[in-house]
């Protein structure tokens, strides 16, 4: 019997790759994002290469009630998720004054709210089959505060500490829990964000072989995973600093991002 992931922001970047390597294993898909042409060209190139049913659920995971609209669309084709993989998100950067309120919101709702929502949904049912996964994607942002990235940072620090608690609540009950904790990946977001700048250790990395460094990890039972050796290193060093040192040097390496023309206003953007 297959077993059947869920990927969110599966329209591009990361959530297309993990939907690609997924299907090279064999799982189902449930594909779920904003842009219901991207999704179904995605679905239908990975059955017709891989062989597996790809299913398209075209949801705004920023609205209030998006992981019970998912969920009905689930129930209403006869599926269960044994593996959830909470990617879709967004960013905003700047200084925190000259954003809008609304696109924090939407922000939060969708990297935090839906995220939270969707693995209460679907853990119970896990939970009964006796085996499940949960995958949720964070960012090295995630191990310090981030001056002008005040609420992703955030969002993302909610999202490790959200996945570990649940590691250890899970742990010996059949379900993984993984925390992915990328650097910069060349993928929309930094196009939506609105700056490359956004990219402030001006390095990037592309999204093979994160996804796949991310499904290794799970397959061991890592509680997170940064890939890469300096996002490793930052993931390991910078929390044993004092958090205010911590805060004083990150808005050092951040504050590039204000540089130049663009404006707050032009600075925050979803991808699909």
């Amino acid at each position: 019997m297959h077993s059947t992931a869920l990927v969110t922001g599966a329209s591009s970047g990361l959530g297309a790759e993990f939907a690609a390597q997924l299907a090279a294993q064999g799982h189902d898909l449930v594909l779920v994002a904003r842009s219901g042409d991207r999704l179904t060209a995605l679905a239908e190139r990975l059955t017709a290469e891989h062989g597996v049913r790809a299913h398209v659920v075209v949801q705004d995971l920023a609205s209030p009630d998006a992981a019970r609209r998912v969920t009905d669309q689930l129930a209403a084709r006869g599926l269960s998720v044994d593996l959830l993989v909470n990617n879709a998100g967004f960013g905003t950067c700047g200084r925190f004054e000259e954003i809008p309120e609304e696109r924090d919101h939407d922000q939060l709702m969708v990297n935090v709210v839906a995220l939270v929502d969707l693995t209460h949904a679907l853990l119970p049912g896990m939970l009964e089959r006796g085996r499940g996964a949960v995958l949720n994607v964070a960012s090295n942002a995630a191990f310090q505060p981030s001056p002008y990235f005040a609420v992703y940072g955030a969002a993302k620090a909610f999202v490790l500490n959200f996945g570990l608690a649940l590691r250890q609540e899970y742990r010996g009950r059949g379900i993984r829990v993984l925390t992915l904790c990328p650097g910069p990946v060349e993928t929309a977001f930094f196009d939506t964000i609105g700056t490359r700048r956004a990219a402030v250790t001006g390095s990037m990395t592309t999204p093979e072989p994160v996804v796949r460094a991310a499904l290794r990890a799970l397959e061991r039972d890592r509680g997170y995973v940064a890939p890469g050796l300096s996002n490793t290193l930052g993931a390991h060093l910078t929390p044993r600093r004092p958090r205010t040192l911590v805060a004083a040097i990150a808005e050092r390496i951040t504050r590039k991002v204000l540089a130049g023309p663009a404006t707050a206003s032009a600075l925050s953007g979803r991808a699909a």
